[in-house]
């Protein structure tokens, strides 16, 4: 596990370092390029991307000093909002939940007024127009003004067959499709459109992309929502589906971690299994995400697989050899890991969704993902509570996770301020004329 005063040592460099680049975006304003706080188009060909974080330089008396007063300002001011917090608040920026319906309903008020989750994510059934989809997302961003950091509001939008969208949005190709293609400038394209679309209707998170490699034709869950059949395909466009999607501020979420694609079970029903060595891991699935981190990847979703010649007693999700070990140490990712919906069989068929919540923060995950059953929902809250009752969880354990939740949150200046309207044949222009300029 990552001792906390050396990630929170980490965190202060990268503070650091942001700080100094807020100076450069500001200087670079002045000359009419970007204004502070906005979002650069990065090439397509390659380069990384990083938001511009929300830190305001402070003044100085010096021309061109960096402003590392105001980065350390910066830490020091999410330090003592979080130590604020009171646990119950610690834990519930650490559940990220499913609802019912197309309205706020009375349990989903709960889960913000009195369990402070960190956010939710709608699935087909809670999607019916855009304005309905709009306005859901407005209740829940008013009910959460409270609290102390606002909601990620989520979608798995990948395109194809796995698409939330509601009609009349433009329908965005599968992933296979896009690996087809095989232009990086239309990938990237690819990102922008399903940003501009997720984005209009106020999520400010989307399940995407896959970057597993679908390299065995038996499986029953990847498929077409994979890029190609071989990580340099795989890492070629979907980093530029990854970066697309930065673009438009809305936060990507590469999954499945560490590889999907070579399964012959769903884990939706049951548990995979991956026998592959980590030797072969390492030459084959594990290639696009090690690209990924190095491009900036945010925010990584670990599936629910057994690998059992890494750990052959936990899936990857609960794996404290694969999250703190795998991911975060030998990959170096200081980023936000979440879970794989912990309602699937691949978990409940062999656990107490409670339980394998505990064992999933123990391991290194940040957020866990309880897609479904309010009930379930409940059961994990209620089993984090205990665990730091209990001495199992520490607080220092949480605050570990809050701290990279919450810088994520700042950096990407989320707001619960709601959106007036939303017009889908405007996005839909936006959409069409990006997914062209992709193509030349």
């Amino acid at each position: 596990m990552i001792k906390a005063d050396t990630f929170l040592s980490k965190l202060m460099l990268l503070l650091i370092v942001t700080g100094i680049s807020v100076i450069m975006v500001s200087c670079g304003a002045k000359n009419g390029t970007n204004t502070p706080g906005t979002v650069s188009n990065p090439s397509p060909s390659g380069g990384s991307l990083t938001p511009a974080p929300t830190v305001s330089a402070a003044p100085s008396d010096k021309p061109g000093q960096s402003p590392i007063p105001a980065a350390t300002a910066a830490a020091d001011s999410l330090k003592q909002r979080i130590d604020k917090m009171t646990v119950d608040e610690k834990i519930g920026q650490l559940v990220l939940i499913g609802l019912d319906g197309t309205v706020m309903q009375a349990q989903a008020k709960e889960m913000i007024e009195k369990h402070r989750v960190t956010g939710f994510i709608l699935y087909k059934n809670n999607i019916t127009s855009a304005a309905q989809t709009l306005n859901m997302l407005n209740q829940l961003k008013e009910t959460n003004r409270k609290n102390a950091f606002p909601l990620w509001l989520s979608v798995d939008q990948e395109g194809g067959k796995v698409d939330r969208m509601p009609e009349p949005l433009i329908k965005l190709p599968a992933a296979q499709d896009v690996g087809r293609t095989n232009k990086t400038s239309y990938s990237f394209a690819i990102g922008q459109a399903l940003g501009e679309e997720v984005r209009a209707l106020g999520f400010n998170m989307d399940y995407a992309p896959v970057l597993d490699v679908n390299s065995n034709p038996n499986n029953p869950v990847i498929g077409n929502r994979s890029i190609g059949s071989e990580p340099k395909t795989v890492i070629q466009h979907g980093i530029q589906v990854m970066k697309g999607l930065q673009s438009t501020k809305v936060v990507p979420v590469v999954k499945h971690f560490p590889g999907h694609g070579d399964t012959s079970v769903d884990s939706h029903l049951a548990l995979p299994v991956v026998p592959k060595s980590l030797e072969e891991l390492r030459a084959f699935e594990l290639l696009p995400f090690a690209e990924a981190i190095k491009q900036q990847a945010e925010v990584v979703m670990v599936g629910h697989l057994l690998l059992p010649q890494i750990d052959d007693q936990n899936p990857a999700s609960l794996s404290d050899k694969v999250i703190n070990g795998l991911l975060r140490q030998d990959m170096k990712f200081g980023g936000v890991v979440i879970t794989d919906d912990m309602t699937m069989g691949g978990i409940t068929e062999h656990n107490d969704v409670g339980e394998a919540a505990v064992r999933a923060i123990l391991a290194g995950t940040d957020i866990v993902l309880v897609g479904h059953e309010y009930a379930k929902q409940i059961s994990v809250i209620q089993a984090l509570k205990k665990a730091v009752t209990d001495g199992v969880l520490t607080v220092k354990r949480l605050d570990e996770s809050v701290t990279r939740i919450a810088g994520l949150k700042l950096k990407y200046d989320l707001q619960d301020s709601t959106l007036k309207s939303v017009d889908p044949q405007e996005v839909n222009r936006k959409v069409q004329a990006l997914l062209e300029a992709g193509q030349k």
